[in-house]
């Protein structure tokens, strides 16, 4: 261990997450990792399932025990689909809340007890569409709008014990988790934003360190990082 600052990253093999795992880095911060496939998320990352409450427990508990108490935790684990409503499958809809609404939950209730030891703060990272809804994005868009619901609750909770709980809501950015052919990547689409293109994971990953480690008097907030498609 050494006196650095820790921080935890959930989704930190790639893309969002990634970025901000090095920003976290640049800013002083042991970054531990919590990730489904970790093979690239560095030294100290451990291979955790999100939505099992129990995993959870566990990697925390390792993250901690490698690098000392966690001061600063960011949720950006995740996946994304589309379907059309009548095409959601009950199973679909199961897991799409469990990974985004319940690694959140879980990751949160894991790690409470040491931001508030430390005074520290919790990031979650939802969606544009999680504001603003979206043709065929019924169920990613619910389980992302439920994530702010808990982050503004979470934030009125804590925010009397020192813990500041916020949330980034990206729009689409240029990560894997968007195939080459998305309709997000299509002219027509970027043609309709004001700044005519996808957010790069590090635009996204700046505004997490904003509000990790300088947005003191931030609580509850939403900063939406979306090319302008949410105003």
């Amino acid at each position: 261990m050494s006196d650095r600052p820790v921080a935890l990253v959930t989704g930190g093999a790639s893309g969002i997450g990634g970025a901000v795992v090095e920003a976290l880095a640049r800013r002083g911060f042991d970054v531990g990792c919590l990730d489904l496939n970790p093979t690239d998320a560095g030294n100290h990352a451990v291979a955790v399932d999100v939505s099992d409450p129990l995993a959870v427990v566990a990697g925390v508990s390792e993250i901690r025990d490698r690098l000392g108490p966690i001061g600063a935790v960011v949720t950006s684990a995740g996946y994304y689909e589309m379907a059309p409503v009548a095409e959601i499958s009950p199973d679909a809809w199961r897991r799409m809340l469990r990974v985004h609404l319940g690694g959140l939950v879980n990751v949160a209730r894991a790690t409470l007890p040491d931001l508030v030891e430390r005074r520290g703060a919790l990031v979650a990272v939802a969606s544009e569409l999680a504001v603003g809804g979206g043709d065929e994005d019924a169920h990613y868009a619910a389980a992302k709008g439920a994530i702010l619901g808990f982050v503004r609750s979470l934030a009125a909770e804590v925010a009397g014990q020192g813990v500041r709980v916020n949330c980034v809501a990206p729009g689409p950015t240029d990560t894997p988790l968007l195939a080459a052919d998305s309709p997000w990547r299509a002219d027509d689409y970027l043609s309709t934003l004001p700044l005519r293109r996808l957010a790069t994971p590090r635009e996204v990953a700046r505004c997490v360190e904003y509000l990790v480690c300088d947005a003191t008097f931030s609580v509850g907030e939403v900063v939406n990082v979306n090319s302008g498609a949410v105003i």
